[in-house]
């Protein structure tokens, strides 16, 4: 039931995103940002959304992980670097 909550907490947030987006400042960005956290924290299938659309559009996902401090994009960028010198 938490889970649910928490999901359902940011799905409003990522909806309420573009309203808070017009008022002046970064607003719009971190509350997307909160919403997509809380979304994948707390549901298997935005996880397995969020990884194909990573998956299709890389730069795109490379900014978000960024964006949202996820460790698998740490190691992605040790694994390319650890390539790169062999």
């Amino acid at each position: 039931m938490l889970r649910t909550g928490l999901f359902s907490l940011g799905v409003v947030l990522v909806i309420a995103s573009p309203v808070v987006g017009i008022i002046p400042g970064p607003g719009g960005v971190v509350v997307f940002a909160a919403g997509l956290a809380l979304m994948l924290r707390n549901s298997l299938w935005a996880k397995r959304q969020f990884v194909g659309a990573k998956r299709r559009w890389p730069k795109a996902g490379d900014l978000a992980d960024r964006g949202l401090r996820r460790a698998s994009r740490a190691r992605r960028q040790s694994r390319a670097e650890d390539a790169r010198t062999r």
